[in-house]
């Protein structure tokens, strides 16, 4: 063996680790693929699914034929707790670590992908932007049914004070329907801003699903999203119980939020032949979309279910309420990151 041989033989042999680990696998594995098989997964998927999700979304809404599940009994903070423990280990362990792996796949181009944490900084620009949209459409309604209701905000002379004019009613009975209005209107903006961020990664999630054809990949998704959708939409179903929109509304919601991820899945199986789950613009939509989602899924969870309830006076004067809430929060998500071991 020449003095040449010799380097390239031990050039090769240490480099040889990082050739492997470094390989791209962005080819399909065709040894795993079997159209019939998946198929039967797929419609299994959509069934249980949709029905897992219907139920989900339907149980806190039926509060008025269920009294325990109504928004004014203290169970309903137990729910609510499950539910948003069950949103933020959606975000955390399931939407944002597929972003990560999206974004930072070997399949991309190092520059730049590689370079910088775009799922991080997507989710915390979503999470910023949530919170703008939440602030601006609960202000812009607010306002809006004040002048409906003949409440007339004028700025007097005086220092810059407010003089608020109210036509025929009390001052007291005016105040008390402004803050209960308020509230109401808050709970429809935060129902339709985290029924966006649910629907964006279910669609997502349907149709890698639908899209894939390894029955060993669709498997384990078929029972981890069933569960996923149904405790998912316990929380949205809480938020449109609360907001108390009308019987229509409330059918709409839940309709789309049912039929979603089925959808989804659906579309998947008409993009089958030309989908490439593992091309670069297929990694970046789903990265980005996810990235987004899961902002919007944290900052709903921690700002709009936990810190609004937690801190609600019912809440803080009542001690077993507080440990109920707290345990079934950590329940909510224990669940959802066993149901990630699962996937």
């Amino acid at each position: 063996m020449t003095k040449l041989e010799k380097v390239v033989f031990w050039y090769i042999l240490l480099l040889l680790p990082a050739i492997v680990l470094g390989e791209c696998t962005c080819e399909s594995e065709d040894e795993e693929r079997n159209k019939t098989e998946a198929l039967k997964y797929k419609m299994v998927a959509i069934a249980t699914i949709l029905v897992a999700s219907a139920i989900g979304v339907c149980i806190p809404v039926l509060g008025k034929a269920i009294p325990a599940l109504s928004p004014e009994k203290n169970f309903f903070f137990i729910i609510k707790a499950f539910a948003a423990g069950v949103i933020l280990a959606t975000g955390f362990i399931h939407v944002l670590p597929d972003a990560y792996e999206s974004l930072t796949s070997p399949c991309l181009k190092e520059n730049p992908w590689g370079n910088f944490p775009f799922s991080g900084f997507i989710a915390m620009v979503s999470a910023m932007g949530t919170l703008m949209v939440d602030t601006y459409a609960t202000s812009y309604f607010r306002n809006k049914n004040d002048t409906k209701n003949g409440l007339v905000a004028q700025s007097g002379d005086e220092g810059g004070a407010i003089h608020v004019h109210s036509h025929g009613h009390a001052h007291g009975a005016s105040s008390m329907m402004g803050d209960s209005s308020s509230e109401l209107l808050r709970y429809r903006v935060v129902s339709q801003v985290l029924e966006l961020g649910i629907i964006v990664h279910s669609v997502i999630i349907g149709i890698a699903l639908g899209a894939s054809e390894s029955p060993k990949t669709i498997r384990p998704l078929v029972g981890a999203l069933t569960f996923h959708q149904f405790f998912e939409g316990m929380g949205l179903g809480g938020c449109i119980a609360q907001a108390k929109f009308k019987t229509r509304a409330v059918a709409i919601m839940a309709l789309f939020f049912s039929l979603t991820t089925p959808v989804g899945i659906a579309i998947g199986l008409g993009i089958t032949n030309v989908y490439d789950e593992n091309s670069p613009t297929a990694l970046i939509v789903e990265g980005v979309f996810n990235s987004a989602s899961a902002g919007i899924l944290i900052y709903m969870a921690l700002v709009d279910f936990l810190a609004a309830d937690f801190m609600h006076p019912r809440m803080q004067g009542n001690g077993k309420l507080q440990l109920g809430a707290n345990i079934s929060l950590l329940l909510g998500a224990g669940l959802m990151a066993l149901i990630a071991k699962w996937a």
